[in-house]
Protein backbone atom coordinates (compact mmCIF):
# COMPACT_ATOMS: atom_id res chain seq x y z
CA UNK A 1 0.00 0.00 0.00
CA UNK A 2 3.18 2.36 0.58
CA UNK A 3 4.88 1.66 -2.54
CA UNK A 4 1.51 2.39 -4.36
CA UNK A 5 1.28 5.71 -2.60
CA UNK A 6 5.36 6.65 -3.44
CA UNK A 7 4.83 6.16 -7.00
CA UNK A 8 2.26 8.53 -7.28
CA UNK A 9 2.93 12.07 -8.24
CA UNK A 10 3.07 14.87 -5.83
CA UNK A 11 -0.58 15.68 -7.22
CA UNK A 12 -2.07 12.66 -7.07
CA UNK A 13 -1.14 11.90 -3.70
CA UNK A 14 -2.44 15.47 -2.51
CA UNK A 15 -5.77 14.49 -4.23
CA UNK A 16 -6.24 11.30 -2.76
CA UNK A 17 -4.85 12.95 0.87
CA UNK A 18 -7.63 15.15 0.25
CA UNK A 19 -10.32 12.27 -0.23
CA UNK A 20 -9.17 10.72 2.26
CA UNK A 21 -10.06 13.98 4.70
CA UNK A 22 -12.93 14.62 2.76
CA UNK A 23 -14.37 11.41 3.84
CA UNK A 24 -13.57 11.11 6.95
CA UNK A 25 -14.63 14.89 7.68
CA UNK A 26 -18.11 14.34 5.91
CA UNK A 27 -19.15 10.83 5.84
CA UNK A 28 -21.02 10.80 2.20
CA UNK A 29 -19.60 11.96 -1.36
CA UNK A 30 -22.32 12.57 -3.57
CA UNK A 31 -21.83 11.62 -7.58
CA UNK A 32 -24.41 14.51 -8.33
CA UNK A 33 -24.79 17.75 -6.25
CA UNK A 34 -27.30 20.64 -7.08
CA UNK A 35 -25.76 23.51 -7.88
CA UNK A 36 -28.09 26.26 -6.81
CA UNK A 37 -26.13 29.25 -9.43
CA UNK A 38 -27.10 27.38 -12.11
CA UNK A 39 -29.93 25.78 -10.56
CA UNK A 40 -29.13 22.05 -11.98
CA UNK A 41 -27.45 18.86 -10.87
CA UNK A 42 -23.67 18.93 -11.21
CA UNK A 43 -21.08 16.32 -11.32
CA UNK A 44 -19.45 16.13 -8.30
CA UNK A 45 -15.61 16.38 -8.56
CA UNK A 46 -14.94 15.51 -5.46
CA UNK A 47 -16.42 12.01 -6.03
CA UNK A 48 -14.84 11.37 -9.14
CA UNK A 49 -11.78 12.04 -7.21
CA UNK A 50 -12.10 9.43 -4.45
CA UNK A 51 -13.47 6.78 -7.11
CA UNK A 52 -10.08 7.16 -8.86
CA UNK A 53 -8.23 5.77 -6.11
CA UNK A 54 -10.99 3.70 -4.35
CA UNK A 55 -8.92 0.76 -4.05
CA UNK A 56 -6.10 2.24 -2.33
CA UNK A 57 -8.59 4.46 0.28
CA UNK A 58 -10.57 1.27 0.73
CA UNK A 59 -7.28 -0.32 2.09
CA UNK A 60 -6.29 2.45 4.34
CA UNK A 61 -9.35 3.16 5.77
CA UNK A 62 -9.76 -1.05 6.44
CA UNK A 63 -6.43 -0.42 8.99
CA UNK A 64 -8.88 1.37 11.20
CA UNK A 65 -11.91 -1.14 10.19
CA UNK A 66 -13.93 1.21 8.63
CA UNK A 67 -15.59 0.51 5.46
CA UNK A 68 -15.52 2.32 2.49
CA UNK A 69 -18.72 2.02 0.50
CA UNK A 70 -19.62 2.63 -2.98
CA UNK A 71 -23.61 2.57 -3.87
CA UNK A 72 -23.80 3.05 -7.80
CA UNK A 73 -27.58 3.17 -7.83
CA UNK A 74 -27.56 6.14 -4.91
CA UNK A 75 -24.45 7.66 -6.57
CA UNK A 76 -23.03 7.85 -3.27
CA UNK A 77 -18.78 6.88 -1.58
CA UNK A 78 -19.41 6.26 2.11
CA UNK A 79 -17.68 5.26 5.26
CA UNK A 80 -19.14 2.59 8.15
CA UNK A 81 -17.69 1.14 10.99
CA UNK A 82 -17.79 1.30 14.56
CA UNK A 83 -14.72 4.19 14.60
CA UNK A 84 -16.51 6.17 12.91
CA UNK A 85 -17.75 8.75 15.30
CA UNK A 86 -20.47 11.38 14.09
CA UNK A 87 -21.01 14.76 15.19
CA UNK A 88 -23.87 15.18 18.36
CA UNK A 89 -27.09 16.46 16.62
CA UNK A 90 -29.84 18.83 18.50
CA UNK A 91 -33.26 17.13 18.73
CA UNK A 92 -34.34 19.11 15.93
CA UNK A 93 -31.51 17.93 12.98
CA UNK A 94 -32.60 14.24 14.22
CA UNK A 95 -36.26 14.88 14.06
CA UNK A 96 -35.78 16.86 10.48
CA UNK A 97 -33.39 13.68 9.26
CA UNK A 98 -36.60 11.23 10.61
CA UNK A 99 -38.66 13.55 8.56
CA UNK A 100 -36.62 13.49 5.26
CA UNK A 101 -36.41 10.17 5.18
CA UNK A 102 -40.38 9.78 5.42
CA UNK A 103 -40.52 12.27 2.86
CA UNK A 104 -38.20 10.25 0.26
CA UNK A 105 -39.70 7.49 0.90
CA UNK A 106 -43.11 9.24 -0.35
CA UNK A 107 -42.09 10.61 -3.16
CA UNK A 108 -39.88 7.67 -4.59
CA UNK A 109 -42.80 5.31 -4.27
CA UNK A 110 -44.41 8.18 -6.23
CA UNK A 111 -42.26 8.72 -8.96
CA UNK A 112 -38.64 6.62 -9.52
CA UNK A 113 -37.26 8.04 -11.93
CA UNK A 114 -34.97 10.54 -10.05
CA UNK A 115 -32.96 9.33 -6.73
CA UNK A 116 -33.84 12.75 -5.30
CA UNK A 117 -36.40 14.47 -3.92
CA UNK A 118 -37.76 18.05 -3.30
CA UNK A 119 -39.64 19.29 -0.42
CA UNK A 120 -40.13 22.64 1.47
CA UNK A 121 -40.01 23.56 5.08
CA UNK A 122 -43.93 23.43 5.07
CA UNK A 123 -44.18 19.81 4.35
CA UNK A 124 -41.17 18.94 7.10
CA UNK A 125 -43.16 20.97 10.06
CA UNK A 126 -46.65 19.35 8.95
CA UNK A 127 -45.10 15.94 8.60
CA UNK A 128 -43.52 16.41 12.18
CA UNK A 129 -47.28 18.01 13.06
CA UNK A 130 -48.80 14.23 11.79
CA UNK A 131 -46.51 12.21 14.46
CA UNK A 132 -46.50 14.98 17.07
CA UNK A 133 -42.79 15.03 17.06
CA UNK A 134 -42.96 18.71 17.07
CA UNK A 135 -43.61 20.07 21.01
CA UNK A 136 -43.08 23.52 20.45
CA UNK A 137 -42.16 25.87 16.76
CA UNK A 138 -38.61 25.94 17.16
CA UNK A 139 -36.78 29.44 16.85
CA UNK A 140 -35.48 30.55 13.26
CA UNK A 141 -32.29 29.90 14.57
CA UNK A 142 -32.52 26.76 15.19
CA UNK A 143 -34.00 25.95 12.27
CA UNK A 144 -31.29 27.30 10.27
CA UNK A 145 -28.65 25.68 12.39
CA UNK A 146 -30.55 22.51 12.12
CA UNK A 147 -30.83 22.54 7.90
CA UNK A 148 -26.67 24.09 8.06
CA UNK A 149 -25.57 20.84 9.86
CA UNK A 150 -27.74 18.36 7.57
CA UNK A 151 -26.44 20.33 4.50
CA UNK A 152 -22.88 20.05 5.98
CA UNK A 153 -23.39 16.10 5.80
CA UNK A 154 -24.84 16.07 1.96
CA UNK A 155 -28.47 15.08 3.55
CA UNK A 156 -29.88 18.13 1.81
CA UNK A 157 -29.29 21.01 -0.35
CA UNK A 158 -31.05 24.53 0.13
CA UNK A 159 -32.47 25.58 -3.61
CA UNK A 160 -33.21 28.65 -1.46
CA UNK A 161 -31.07 30.89 0.70
CA UNK A 162 -31.35 30.16 4.38
CA UNK A 163 -30.56 33.71 5.71
CA UNK A 164 -34.56 34.28 3.38
CA UNK A 165 -35.95 31.29 4.69
CA UNK A 166 -39.96 30.65 5.44
CA UNK A 167 -42.42 27.66 5.17
CA UNK A 168 -41.84 28.06 0.87
CA UNK A 169 -38.25 27.61 1.34
CA UNK A 170 -37.66 24.54 -0.94
CA UNK A 171 -34.88 21.42 -0.20
CA UNK A 172 -33.51 18.70 -2.24
CA UNK A 173 -33.18 15.27 -0.02
CA UNK A 174 -29.90 13.62 -1.10
CA UNK A 175 -30.41 9.93 -1.43
CA UNK A 176 -27.60 10.01 1.84
CA UNK A 177 -30.59 9.51 4.09
CA UNK A 178 -30.88 6.01 3.15
CA UNK A 179 -27.50 5.50 4.20
CA UNK A 180 -28.74 6.99 7.93
CA UNK A 181 -32.06 5.55 8.39
CA UNK A 182 -33.19 2.25 7.47
CA UNK A 183 -36.98 1.19 7.50
CA UNK A 184 -36.46 -0.61 11.08
CA UNK A 185 -34.61 2.91 12.19
CA UNK A 186 -37.28 4.76 11.18
CA UNK A 187 -39.95 3.27 13.28
CA UNK A 188 -37.92 2.87 16.24
CA UNK A 189 -37.16 6.55 16.25
CA UNK A 190 -40.80 7.52 15.76
CA UNK A 191 -41.66 4.86 18.67
CA UNK A 192 -38.73 6.65 20.68
CA UNK A 193 -39.86 10.17 20.24
CA UNK A 194 -43.34 9.72 20.59
CA UNK A 195 -42.97 8.14 23.96
CA UNK A 196 -40.85 11.05 25.10
CA UNK A 197 -37.93 10.21 24.55
CA UNK A 198 -34.56 12.25 24.13
CA UNK A 199 -36.52 15.40 24.60
CA UNK A 200 -33.82 17.14 24.89
CA UNK A 201 -30.96 14.84 24.09
CA UNK A 202 -28.82 14.58 21.39
CA UNK A 203 -28.51 12.14 18.39
CA UNK A 204 -25.20 11.09 16.88
CA UNK A 205 -24.81 11.05 12.78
Amino acid sequence: MIDYFERLSEEEQRRVKESIQLLYRQTFLLERKYDRKSKRYQMNREFYQCDKYLEFIRAYFAIMDIDVIENSQMGVIYIRGEQVVGEKLPRLATLYILVLKLLYDEQMAAVSSSVNVVTTLSEIHEKLGVYRLLKKQPSVTEIRRSLALLKRYQLLEPLDVLEELDGHSRMVIYPTVNVVLMGDDVRELLKSFSEGDTEDGESEI
